[in-house]
């Protein structure tokens, strides 16, 4: 067979091949567009996760890499089913091998995914530094906590911290040597674990004419329900400030768009709280896959906006497939804290133990304080 009767056969399969690869990316876009709502909107419906577990930023063995390879993923996915995690336990009889009690037992491990990182820009994977307003609002943040832990076997020597009657400079949402009342603890034992954005958990997704509903299950805090509007009408005025802000959908094309500002001071995503501005896209691009994606902007914390992206897949439609797990260390682990530290005092006071005061609950064996 000649050279050029062999290059004539290789131009037949390279262009069969394209040919190929388009009619199913055509194929797949026309069945992402015929999934409609019976008002003609893209049907977005459906119980969603990510189940995969990819890092939020890149690892620095990847550089500038956006994808890993098959065999990447395969090693990955090796060490993981090796990896105790939570099922490492401590000495025997010590207060962190007891915590070990609160096993794995319910976590499933997840696969990898073939991204290096959620984070898509910049770049190079990475969240963008903090502003130095950030970082002077974070070095306050840790000296209160810290001055609470003085006196206590956590943190210095020396008598109770004089600060101790003092309230934070912003609303607390850590786990602080103290507990005086609710807003002394962290936000998961508040059962407030659920805040936007919100990825890598489950979803439902329900639509109706002019607003789409997304519930979140996150475990701790329970689940969160959001009802997102598909209006032109303009914000919330500012003096209004939600838990999940004030979002404001539009629909481009077969994408949703959503905008949402008005948060509250007691939510919080990596330091960003009332100042935080989400712009998310949901996408169908097939029957069992939707891509999210947001953009996370706050110039009062990063020094520019970022953004992540995440692919998620359909689990069945069943009833019951996902409900609201509920929040127990809210209901009682709360109140034990707390009716314990009233018992702590009255025995202190009455010369049956130790000052409260010098004790530390910021630390224990839960994994340290969250600070």
């Amino acid at each position: 067979m000649t050279q050029r009767c062999l290059a004539f056969i290789g131009a037949i399969a390279a262009a069969i091949a394209v040919a190929s690869l388009v009619s199913v990316s055509v194929a797949g876009q026309t069945r992402a567009a015929s999934l409609r709502t019976l008002w003609g909107e893209p049907d977005l419906q459906g119980i969603w996760n990510d189940d995969t577990q990819t890092p939020l930023e890149r690892p620095a063995r990847f550089a500038a890499r956006e994808f890993l390879t098959e065999q990447e993923v395969a090693e990955l996915n090796k060490q993981r089913a090796q990896n105790p995690g939570r099922d490492r336990r401590s000495e025997a009889g010590t207060e962190k091998d007891v915590a070990g009690a609160y096993n794995a037992v319910w976590n499933s491990v997840r696969k990898a995914g073939n991204r290096t990182s959620l984070v898509v820009d910049p770049p190079d994977g990475k969240v963008p530094p903090l502003t130095a307003e950030a970082q002077k609002r974070d070095a306050q943040r840790r000296d209160y906590l810290d001055a609470l832990l003085q006196g206590t076997s956590g943190g210095r020597p020396g008598s109770p911290s004089p600060r101790r009657s003092e309230a934070p400079a912003v609303y607390n949402l850590d786990r602080m040597n103290r507990a005086d009342g609710p807003e002394d603890r962290s936000r998961p034992e508040r059962c407030m674990g659920s805040t936007l954005p919100d990825f890598g958990e489950y979803i439902r997704i329900v639509q109706s004419p002019g607003s789409v509903a997304i519930y979140y299950e996150h475990g701790q805090g329970g689940g969160g329900n959001r009802i997102i509007p598909i209006t032109g009408a303009p914000h919330l005025p500012s003096n209004i400030r939600q838990w999940y802000g004030d979002a404001r959908g539009r629909w481009d094309g077969n994408t949703l768009v959503v905008d949402t500002t008005n948060f509250s001071i007691k939510t919080d995503y990596r330091g960003s709280r009332e100042n935080l501005h989400l712009v998310e896209r949901f996408t169908r691009l097939d029957a069992d896959t939707l891509s999210y994606r947001v953009t996370i902007e706050d110039p009062t914390t990063w020094t520019r906006p970022w953004t992540i992206s995440i692919d998620m897949s359909k689990n069945e439609d069943r009833f019951n497939r996902i409900f609201e797990s509920t929040c127990h260390e809210g209901n009682f682990g709360l109140t034990g804290m707390l009716a314990n530290t009233r018992a702590a005092e009255k025995a202190f006071k009455e010369g049956g133990g130790p000052d409260p005061a010098t004790t530390d609950i910021a630390t224990g064996g839960g994994g340290g304080a969250e600070q």
